[in-house]
């Protein structure tokens, strides 16, 4: 049956542009995102060109793309750049409402578990996609940027690695949610958007300042944010707030305890929602 699934889903992808179209520009813009920050640092602290200044910028910052910290920073870097494959999630399950397909499926004789684990598999797919895009770049720059010292140091923060998947897949898993519950791909595009880079990071901004009251920061448990914070800002952003920093590392942890209970809570409104709707 698994079989069965994933070459039906591979034959809904195949042919579609905007999958592939969308797919690349995710492995444009994350190379294309570390570069430019890359450039940029390079610039600052680049002793030729701009002399003590540059040297104090490079005492400060450190180098945050040299290993083992730069597997840190190409984690943060391209996170801010999930939307993209997010589109293609709630593209693919809309698009199944749009064409009938899912009615189709179950006339051939699949169960409605089948059709949704058919689309946890694309979401899985998708995030080791996204991921191996990730971990190219990350690998590339470190190569590129760091010595023979360094070097000896590449795995040790290897762990972003699996922090970032597990931020993309719990990111997708719900876009692919409101898909599934809007069933209008535009509409879905719409809210994915408005709410993660507006409503909730307006709310979470709101609860962090009414945290002082309330003595908790209930902003931890958004959505977004219980994923967001597994990868906490890159250490040489942490030098300018060091204490915030080191309680951010500190809290990845929990956070990752979170958002799986949160991602496996989706899924399983996913089948029960999809299970008694009708076709």
């Amino acid at each position: 049956m698994f079989k069965n699934i994933l070459h039906t889903e591979w034959l809904k992808v195949k042919n579609y542009r905007a999958f592939w179209l969308l797919l690349s520009v995710t492995a444009i813009s994350y190379p294309g995102i570390n570069t430019i920050f890359y450039l940029s640092y390079d610039e600052v602290t680049n002793p030729k060109g701009t002399g003590a200044r540059a040297k104090m910028a490079k005492l400060l910052l450190g180098n945050p793309f040299k290993y083992p910290e730069v597997l840190h920073t190409t984690a943060f870097l391209s996170s801010f750049f999930t939307f993209i494959p997010a589109i293609v999630i709630i593209m693919l399950i809309t698009n199944e409402y749009m064409f009938k397909t899912h009615r189709q499926n179950i006339i051939d004789g699949w169960k409605k578990s089948s059709f949704i684990w058919g689309k946890f598999i694309s979401v899985v797919l998708v995030t080791l996609i996204v991921t191996f895009f990730y971990v190219i770049v990350a690998f590339s720059l470190g190569n590129m940027v760091s010595d023979t010292a360094a070097k000896e140091k590449m795995f040790e923060q290897v762990n972003y690695i699996p922090l970032f998947a597990l931020q993309v897949f719990a990111q997708l898993s719900i876009a692919f949610f409101m898909g599934l519950i809007i069933r209008k791909a535009f509409i879905a595009y719409g809210i994915y958007i408005f709410y993660s880079f507006i409503a909730e990071n307006i709310l979470g901004g709101f609860l962090k300042w009414k945290s002082k009251t309330y003595g908790f920061d209930y902003g931890q448990f958004l959505p977004f944010e219980m994923s967001d914070r597994l990868i906490p800002i890159p250490g040489f952003l942490g030098k300018f707030n060091e204490v915030d920093y080191k309680l951010s590392l500190a809290a990845v942890d929990k956070h990752i305890v979170y958002t799986l209970i949160l991602t496996t809570i989706v899924w399983l409104f996913s089948f029960y929602i999809f299970k008694r709707k009708d076709l």
